[in-house]
């Protein structure tokens, strides 16, 4: 793989395919393709994958501190996003992620996000 030297910051939405759909939507494995614009992106390599169920903005604070600790360690719904390292077929690398809070009342379901471009 190789040392990481440098990032460029991207953050917007992608759309991605998997050839076998993950059993459960909240807790996807890694997609076979990135749809980034115009650009369908082939992911052939997956280099690192890893979850964060830290709470942001106002789900911070709405949890008690021994449910939170738990919370951390195992999720809970809504909260936490899954990374996932990949390179894609013309040898760029990306980070990944799929946002599990909904986005409003019609979009329950998360979203994906291109991260950054590693250089």
């Amino acid at each position: 793989m190789g040392l990481i030297m440098d990032a460029r910051f991207i953050g917007e939405g992608i759309a991605v395919e998997w050839d076998k759909a993950p059993l459960w939507e909240k807790k996807p494995t890694c997609p076979a393709r990135i749809i980034w614009g115009d650009e369908r992106l082939e992911i052939v390599d997956l280099w690192k994958e890893w979850r964060d169920y830290r709470r942001r903005g106002r789900m911070a604070s709405n949890m008690r501190p021994a449910r939170l600790l738990r919370a951390r360690e195992k999720g809970s719904w809504g909260v936490g996003r899954y990374y996932f390292r990949v390179k894609v077929a013309d040898s760029r690398v990306f980070d990944i992620y799929y946002d599990r809070a909904p986005v409003g009342s019609d979009r329950r379901k998360g979203s994906w996000h291109l991260h950054r471009e590693l250089l």
